[in-house]
């Protein structure tokens, strides 16, 4: 995600926690696309997905891949 994208990147992450707090596994799938987490957000969802006890929610986010 590059700083010239960061006001559809904002949008992006709140669109992506509430489809997390919904189980909306789909949305969530949709909205992850093909971005790269850095490691502080995967940690952070993952959690979020956890504590809402969605397990393929929280399996789709932890494939999510991330920057080391």
């Amino acid at each position: 995600m590059s700083s010239d994208s960061t006001p559809h990147t904002i949008a992006n992450m709140a669109g992506l926690k509430s489809a997390i707090v919904r189980g909306e596994s789909d949305r969530v799938s949709e909205l992850l696309g093909d971005q790269t987490l850095d490691k502080l957000q995967k940690s952070y969802l993952i959690e979020l997905a956890e504590l809402n006890g969605n397990p393929s929610v929280v399996n789709i986010v932890k494939q999510a891949p991330s920057k080391e």
